[in-house]
């Protein structure tokens, strides 16, 4: 009896120490798994909406927040009544807890820039622009209060590598575009290179900001899509000679791990090439919407497309390995639920 006691002792031991080796085992399985720089972006949020998404957003422990444009909806141009809305935002709940808890950036589209689809016609954009910095809480001495359009660069440094954060306008100096007479579509892509997107000033300041970069990756903010071209509404495509100057600008600048954010489609999707010159894919994920999405989404060509497309309420997050070099780029809903990932090494 006594030796069947000590036998039974030595098994609860043995088996104590195996379930201690597999926990220590797991624990560093997930500190090596742990992202070296956490980032999130979202874009189109009703002011007058509750967002459900920011305590996911938070669930992710990113340091930085990017807006991708429509933080507010107020088609307007009436800046008293545009102030409005950015306070209602300013005070959303959740709101608070990113602001305190990250660092805050981020481009406008058309709702929060004034006008629906709106360009360089704007009559009140030089306003509008002094509104969505105050609301970004741009110092009042920062050279981004005197220039024309609200693009600028900031390189987030950490102690394993650095991110060049490219943030572009696609509002301020965006020429007209060509209505469609095809019933499906908005807009069919201007005629004989007519028409900018970014206009010469940023076009200059891009070219500059990506040549001299020597940033581990380089992420361009961008409001509307740029690989995505054939859905017929706002897009790069419109203007077929600005994708492919982008693309060629990119490409010289020989750039690392460049990744382009869009917003503007109430979808989420991935869009994936390969470009010459190029020894990486280009990938321009969008994220969109976070109060309000295209639920009835039932399909639309994209030949770049690479997965499937989120229709629901989504953000997307991205994590960064610099001694790998890989991009972990997620789409997150409601519950923090992952949606779809994909991820890149560069």
């Amino acid at each position: 009896m006594k030796r069947l006691i000590i036998l039974f002792f030595l098994l609860i031991i043995s088996v104590g120490c195996k379930t201690k080796e597999k926990q220590e085992v797991k624990t560093i399985d997930e500190q090596s798994t742990v992202p070296d720089l956490v980032i999130a972006f979202g874009s189109c949020n009703m002011h007058n909406v509750e967002n459900k998404l920011w305590d996911d957003v938070l669930a992710n422990d990113p340091t930085h927040w990017i807006w991708g444009g429509d933080v507010i909806y107020s088609d307007t141009d009436d800046m008293s009544l545009m102030a409005q809305h950015y306070a209602i935002q300013m005070a959303q709940i959740g709101y608070d807890d990113i602001r305190t808890q990250t660092e805050v950036h981020g481009t406008w589209d058309d709702h929060d820039y004034g006008l629906n689809d709106g360009g360089l016609e704007f009559v009140a954009k030089v306003e509008s622009q002094q509104l969505f910095l105050d609301f970004l809480e741009v110092p009042e001495n920062s050279e981004r209060r005197n220039r024309e359009g609200i693009y600028y660069a900031k390189t987030i440094t950490t102690e394993k590598g650095r991110i060049n954060l490219i943030v572009l306008d696609t509002r301020y100096f965006r020429t007209a575009l060509t209505p469609s007479a095809d019933p499906d579509k908005r807009y069919d892509p201007n005629p004989d290179e007519e028409g900018t997107i970014l206009g010469d000033a940023q076009w200059t300041w891009l070219e500059k900001e990506l040549n001299t970069s020597k940033a581990d990756f380089n992420l361009i903010v961008s409001s509307i899509q740029v690989l995505s071209t054939e859905h017929g509404f706002e897009t790069w495509g419109n203007m077929p000679h600005e994708v492919e100057k982008l693309k060629k600008v990119i490409s010289a600048s020989e750039a690392k791990g460049v990744v382009i954010l869009s917003g503007d489609r109430h979808i989420s999707e991935f869009s994936k090439t390969t470009m010459q010159g190029l020894n990486y894919p280009l990938i321009d994920f969008t994220s969109s919407g976070m109060t309000h999405s295209y639920s009835s989404f039932d399909g639309e060509p994209n030949k770049f497309r690479h997965g499937d497309v989120v229709s629901d309420l989504s953000f997307g997050v991205l994590k960064f390995n610099f001694e790998a070099k890989t991009i972990n780029m997620q789409m997150r809903g409601d519950d923090n639920i992952l949606q779809q990932e994909l991820t890149q090494t560069y």
